[in-house]
């Protein structure tokens, strides 16, 4: 994931795990800017539920695995804006059909996690011994359901050994919500009020990244790096449901080296 396309995670990164986010770009590498494809769905769509060719998603998934070497074929979700955390044992089968959940976990070495994003909210995590990993989908129900300490809690490590990752999301200018939604954070923590901005349309702009800051830290997870990447704004990297409506999808990916 070098070059301007395809993300690194920028944190202290424990031993043996790494982690990144592709790009809607097919290239990870390069220094040339990028401009806006026409299609929607972009070069590098990775998602199987948006209406993109079949046979052309699962090639890109291999050229995913061959550009990163990865260990191993990445646990794929059927995501659901849930808070259901699938624990990886090594059986998953590529050829199966994903399980559901918005999150998953794993301690066993060579395995590779994915979550797919176009505006919500990826959040890596990894013990600081490099042992344990996990990778949630979070999007505002999930945030507000309980998806990150659904995924602490069965990573089973105390959240003060925990290292998070914060990819691309939604940035609050382009994120508007109705009062509802302010309401499914406010009424169980009023402190979160305060990533909630009310417009002149008498709604709110809404801050994923604070709003998962918020929940961490509340859980004691406060090593917590990345965050502030904007879909919505930067049409020529990020996918963007929000923008385009139709849209590919981005893969966060973590996983320990065997």
């Amino acid at each position: 994931m070098t070059g301007p396309d395809w993300l690194w995670a920028d944190w202290p990164a424990p031993p043996g795990v790494c982690a990144g986010v592709t790009s809607r770009q097919s290239s990870p590498s390069g220094t040339a800017a990028v401009q806006p494809p026409e299609d929607p769905l972009g070069d590098f769509n990775l998602a199987l539920h948006v209406g993109d060719d079949p046979p052309a998603v699962l090639a890109r998934r291999a050229r995913l695995r061959d550009a990163l070497d990865l260990p191993a074929e990445p646990l794929w979700l059927r995501q659901v804006h849930g808070v259901g955390v699938v624990r990886h044992r090594g059986d998953a089968m590529p050829s199966g059909p994903p399980p559901e959940g918005d999150a998953s976990v794993s301690t066993l070495a060579g395995t590779v996690l994915a979550v797919l994003t176009a505006d919500c909210l990826p959040v890596v995590l990894a013990s600081r011994d490099g042992q344990a990993i996990g990778i949630a989908h979070a999007g505002w129900r999930g945030l507000a359901g309980g998806v990150l300490e659904a995924t602490v809690a069965a990573l089973g490590i105390p959240p003060q050994a925990l290292v998070a990752w914060l990819g691309p999301s939604i940035e609050p200018p382009a994120f508007e919500v109705g009062g509802e939604v302010r309401d499914a954070f406010v009424t169980a923590d009023p402190t979160a009020a305060a990533d909630f901005l009310p417009n002149a349309r008498g709604r709110f702009l809404a801050n994923l990244v604070g709003l998962a800051r918020r929940r961490l830290a509340a859980l004691g997870v406060g090593a917590v790096h990345g965050g502030g990447r904007g879909t919505f704004a930067d049409a020529g990297r990020w996918y963007s449901h929000r923008r385009d409506a139709r849209s590919g999808r981005m893969a966060t990916l973590v996983w320990r080296l065997p």
